[in-house]
């Protein structure tokens, strides 16, 4: 019974087809920290060397809207047109922001896992719908690891945050005498650097959970001892069902090899073990051609149909052992036993001609 659980444990690295499998149910070691990170940083840097831009334009849009609002006529067509006007313009002045943080996200995966198309991992499932299983997955191990991993963000923005203002506290009250624009112009500093630090706080959060979100999908992937001989088995076939196939086709060549025996001119000999059927046609071979060979019981056989059929068996040692050896079936006797083989023809059809 040991041996059985032990058998069952899985130790095995993952094959090459068990990995394919799971990249086409969209099982890859992908990390969510990845993406959350990169996004933050691009729209940090984003923010760093186009904010003044960001803000010159949200006061032209501000703007805008009070000298529109105090100017147009109120009406249902005036306000859908103001209305539309501002959300282009706002449009407008978050399009960099959007498509920072799609390219981010797209590269940051892109990044991790390539390319994959997985239509079965979005396909409707009734188990992302069932409640035990949903209970199941929210009180699960990885749901305990998700739990802390965001408790863990949240306290280290939160000290981020509380040892850089703490730093901060005797810049705050001069503040009371600075402009607008100085007081916004402190803010975006301090919260530059805030941002910064965090940024490269879960950048390396975000490393160390892509390690373990490795980790544990090579450790979901290996596989028992017994899933290795069944994929083993479904990828090569059964050994004992390629066996009987390759039986089966032995026995197909040869009885299709035996009835080629009745048409030879000959078989030679060496007397008892072996035995070589040759077949010479001047009209269609350039050289004489083994039909049928073989040993043991197949050369009796062989010697049974040629006696049944009238062919001539000649004995003749050497040159059956090497026709044996050095010819495979259905192919032209090599130019050295052209002589031997000639005389040995020559020998069968002096016989025919005296037996007519």
């Amino acid at each position: 019974m040991a041996d059985i659980d032990k058998d069952q444990e899985r130790t095995e690295q993952a094959s090459p087809r068990r990995r394919e499998e799971a990249h086409k149910k969209g099982q890859v070691a992908r990390s969510p920290e990845v993406p959350s990170a990169a996004i933050l940083l691009a729209c940090t840097l984003l923010f760093y060397f186009g904010s003044s831009g960001m803000l010159e334009r949200m006061m032209d849009l501000t703007r805008w809207i009070l000298r529109e609002c105090g100017t147009t006529t109120v009406s249902l067509g005036s306000i859908e047109t103001l209305f539309w006007g501002w959300a282009w313009k706002l449009f407008l002045i978050m399009a960099p922001l959007l498509l920072t943080v799609v390219v981010a996200g797209f590269l940051s995966n892109y990044l991790q896992i390539g390319f994959i198309f997985a239509p079965e991992a979005i396909a409707p499932k009734f188990e992302k719908i069932d409640p035990l299983k949903g209970f199941q997955r929210l009180f699960s191990l990885r749901s305990l690891v998700e739990l802390i991993k965001s408790i863990l963000k949240m306290a280290v923005v939160a000290a981020i945050v509380w040892f850089t203002l703490k730093d901060e506290t005797e810049n705050l009250i001069p503040l009371m005498d600075e402009s607008l624009m100085g007081i916004l112009v402190y803010s975006g500093k301090v919260s530059f650097r805030i941002m910064i630090t965090t940024c490269w706080v879960l950048i390396i959060l975000a490393l160390l959970d892509y390690l373990y979100q490795r980790w544990e999908y090579e450790k979901g992937l290996r596989m028992s001892r017994q899933e290795v001989k069944d994929e083993y088995k479904q990828a090569e076939g059964d050994p004992l069902v390629k066996a009987r196939i390759r039986r089966i086709q032995r026995e197909i060549a040869r009885k299709r090899m035996m009835a080629k025996v009745p048409k030879a001119d000959v078989v030679i000999t060496n007397p008892t073990h072996l035995a070589v059927a040759i077949q010479y046609d001047a009209d269609r071979m350039y050289a004489p051609v083994v039909v049928a060979k073989g040993a043991g019981y197949v050369a009796e056989t062989i010697k049974e149909i040629a006696r049944a059929n009238k062919v001539p068996v000649i004995e003749n040692k050497p040159v059956a052992q090497l026709l044996y050896k050095t010819v495979d079936v259905d192919r032209a006797i090599p130019e050295d036993l052209y002589r031997a083989v000639a005389e040995i023809l020559a020998y069968v059809y002096g016989l025919k001609e005296h037996a007519v």
